[in-house]
């Protein structure tokens, strides 16, 4: 069965709401919602493929465009490669033009519209930023405070608080105070035994390679709603993940980095053609910063990790 190859686009307003299409009852999938595009004709690029379908379905012509997530999917039915780009501007009124009703929706309220199933990492994709903030280790508590409170301050949207040196309930006081400051500004991420989940339902929680390997067969731990990441240094970590069903993943390390002198970078190379295998929002993480963020786009992945590159400055 040769898989179908579809262009498909996360349309960004001005406001950051994100327009989305009903499919018509006739259609593949048909009555659920889905971001617009349609099938990449022979010999056409997907940025053409992209301008042509947004032109036809909706009327907009698009001026700009970035790579999001590449998703193979199989259907009973039939098998799809989602090329998927986000259109952060574009010109036009975007409406119906085959009749198909529209609605601009929040990053939030995206999970109360059904999306056929390959469209589930779009989503999580569209809803995450492009930035991973890990926090650094070797500082004290209310250092670690001021720099969550700052970064949040300073538009930070997605915080891992890693603190590995710390005692048990020394973490969980950090938590339940990093929880506060993140409240309704920025996801934040924890790490530790899963039978703490049940004590931070705000949070989601980051696993570790070591978590992915001893519960991954076991499936996700807790419903759709929380944020479920984990750790991954290989195709058999992210296989695992896969397989448990996160949400995204950092990918280590990318290049030399100073926190793990001893790990061999995996190179852009080979971390392209791991991403090229996984259908999941994948952050790129060690040895780069803001600097990398549009290379780590161009090869699929959803953005770039990093503690020293996006921790504030005292």
């Amino acid at each position: 069965m040769k898989r179908v190859h579809v262009a498909a686009a996360v349309i960004r307003g001005t406001d950051g709401r994100i327009l989305i299409a009903r499919r018509a009852d006739t259609q593949h999938q048909g009555g659920l919602w889905e971001f617009p595009g349609g099938k990449v004709e022979a010999g056409e690029s997907v940025q053409a493929a992209l301008a042509r379908e947004l032109k036809e379905e909706l009327g907009i012509a698009v001026r700009s465009a970035r790579p999001l997530i590449k998703i193979q999917h199989d259907y009973p039915d039939k098998q799809v490669l989602l090329d998927v780009w986000e259109v952060s501007s574009f010109t036009g009124e975007p409406h119906g033009a085959e009749g198909q009703p529209l609605a601009w929706v929040s990053n939030r309220e995206l999970v109360n519209y059904d999306f056929p199933a390959a469209n589930q990492p779009i989503v999580a994709a569209a809803r995450l930023p492009a930035d991973y903030l890990i926090t650094p280790d070797d500082l004290d508590n209310g250092e670690l405070l001021r720099g969550i409170q700052k970064a949040v301050a300073s538009g930070i949207k997605l915080i891992q608080l890693r603190a590995p040196n710390r005692y048990d309930p020394q973490y969980r006081d950090l938590a339940v105070d990093a929880v506060g400051l993140c409240a309704g500004k920025a996801q934040l991420m924890l790490k530790g035994p899963l039978e703490w989940l049940g004590d931070f339902p705000a949070a989601g929680w980051h696993l570790t390679a070591e978590q992915l390997r001893k519960y991954a067969s076991k499936g996700r731990p807790f419903p759709e709603e929380r944020w479920l990441a984990a750790s991954c240094h290989n195709a058999e970590e992210l296989t695992l993940a896969e397989q448990m069903g996160v949400d995204f993943v950092t990918l280590s390390p990318v290049q030399p980095t100073q926190t793990h002198p001893e790990a061999v970078p995996l190179g852009w190379e080979l971390v392209s053609e791991l991403i090229g295998g996984f259908s999941k929002p994948v952050f790129l993480l060690g040895g780069v910063g803001p600097d990398e963020r549009s290379r780590a786009w161009d090869i699929g992945a959803q953005g770039v990790a990093g503690i020293r590159a996006f921790w504030p400055g005292e």
